[in-house]
């Protein structure tokens, strides 16, 4: 059996208002656009997801819900704070914990880019894939029945795009 996780990182927040607790950062213009380019572009391609899971930081959900129209149908989205700022192994962790077919995983860096680093096998010769920029997206498969049997170096690089690779 082929498990497929879509990694996103939030899209590009707004930092203009000075004070404002970090979680509760939400996106900016350009982000929220962003964010919508690449839910058109996963959509596009068939890579729909069967399940969300998604940081509980503000920036985190707006990117869900800016992404997520273009699916076209209604998708169950989970809320998990130990997405927010976690390292690769809580993130791990938390999807161990899905049953869908295909996850989409909406959380930050730097622990979204090391999770990306530490799951594939290839990875793409990007230096985006490296830095893993805001609403940076990967798509890989899995040979494997259930998530608690991926690990380190068992994801197959299927796509990955970064907001400016897509016009607006």
């Amino acid at each position: 059996m082929t498990l497929r996780l879509i990694l996103t990182r939030h899209a590009k927040s707004d930092w203009g208002q000075p004070g404002l607790d970090d979680h509760d950062r939400p996106l900016n213009g350009r982000g929220g656009r962003a964010a919508g380019r690449i839910g058109r572009w996963l959509a596009e391609r068939g890579y729909v997801p069967d399940a969300a899971l998604v940081s509980t930081a503000l920036r985190a959900g707006q990117t869900w819900e800016a992404l997520s129209p273009a699916f076209g149908r209604d998708i169950p989205a989970s809320r998990n704070r130990h997405l927010y700022l976690s390292a690769p192994d809580e993130m791990l962790r938390a999807l161990h914990g899905a049953t869908a077919g295909c996850v989409i995983l909406i959380a930050h860096n730097p622990g979204m880019g090391s999770l990306a680093q530490w799951l594939v096998e290839d990875p793409p010769q990007r230096d985006e894939f490296d830095r893993f920029p805001t609403c940076a997206t990967l798509v890989m498969d899995f040979d494997a029945s259930t998530w608690e049997e991926i690990g380190p170096l068992t994801g197959r690089v299927v796509d990955f795009v970064v907001p400016r690779d897509l016009t607006e």
